[in-house]
């Protein structure tokens, strides 16, 4: 049986298609069969406009076709899509969640806690060292999520409105940014030194540029670093000198910048790159509700 998880982001909308396996321990994993993404930077209308214009909207109808069309030719069995931080804040994300189930396609707009909540699901955590603590780092167009970890557990979860978008448009506040430094520092001073976890394409992208060996973590110097290499570059020498995508080139110096800001509270020494995201937490969600069914 194949599985689907449909994430529509504020930068881009992606469809992963993948296949259960059996772990060691009992549980369902599973393997990548298909990853499509598609740059639709909603995030452009939503966060200025409030708004998802005419012609987004109808690029993202055409693309939900396509993903329904594809998990059918795949027969996926059980899936999931979700809608993050730029279908929440346009006044018309309801209206194109109904015009989407209309494709066969049951989305649901989730809101921060949530997004939070599925994307730890990929159990990240359980290949960690237990005796230390881990702040989990999740940057995306519209919104950061941040976990903390205590000794393998989860004590706290939060979403802020701070995302490479929104950056970019001059929608980010500095009430948001005095509110993730607040909550991060404040971790910080009760529970003591901690580890960063970064996911999202971006800092895949840096982790990639980096050219460490598999497994090993960014330094902050060496984050710190490629943040000031790339951002020395004009947008254009970003495409054609470092070979960055068109749509990845703008927006990966916000994404760096909540990177390093995160670790500057928490003085965090070093970041993990899982390489992990929301459709990643999306499947292995729906895994983990079948092995409980099972059970």
């Amino acid at each position: 049986m194949r599985y689907g998880a449909i994430d529509i982001g504020s930068n881009a909308i992606r469809l992963l298609i993948a296949e259960k396996q059996k772990e060691s321990d009992g549980r369902f994993g599973f393997t990548k069969n298909t990853l499509l993404r598609i740059p639709l930077r909603l995030g452009k209308d939503a966060f200025t406009k409030k708004y998802i214009s005419d012609e987004k909207a109808d690029a993202l109808l055409k693309s939900m076709q396509a993903f329904r069309n594809l998990m059918d030719v795949f027969e996926v069995g059980p899936y999931m899509a979700c809608a993050t931080s730029a279908m929440r804040e346009a006044k018309n994300g309801v209206y194109l969640v109904k015009k989407i189930a209309d494709l066969g396609i049951n989305l649901e707009i989730i809101d921060g806690a949530r997004e939070a909540e599925i994307i730890y699901s990929s159990h990240v955590e359980e290949r960690l060292e237990k005796g230390k603590n881990y702040l989990y780092i999740d940057v995306g167009g519209g919104s950061t999520e941040l976990s903390l970890f205590e000794k393998g557990k989860l004590i706290d979860a939060c979403s802020f409105n701070l995302g490479t978008i929104r950056i970019l448009d001059g929608q980010d506040k500095k009430e948001t940014w005095e509110s993730m430094k607040q909550w991060v520092k404040g971790y910080k001073k009760q529970i003591g030194d901690f580890v960063a976890i970064g996911t999202g394409g971006n800092i895949n992208k840096l982790k990639s540029m980096a050219n460490l060996k598999p497994g090993n973590p960014i330094s902050y110097i060496k984050l710190r670093k490629q943040y000031e290499f790339i951002k020395e570059h004009s947008l254009q020498e970003r495409i054609d000198i470092l070979g960055l995508k068109p749509d990845r080139a703008d927006v990966i110096v916000p994404a760096c910048t909540i990177f390093l800001q995160a670790m500057r509270w928490g003085r965090a020494k070093q970041i993990i790159v899982p390489q992990v995201g929301l459709v990643d937490g999306i499947i292995q969600l729906l895994l983990d509700e079948e092995y409980k069914k099972a059970k």
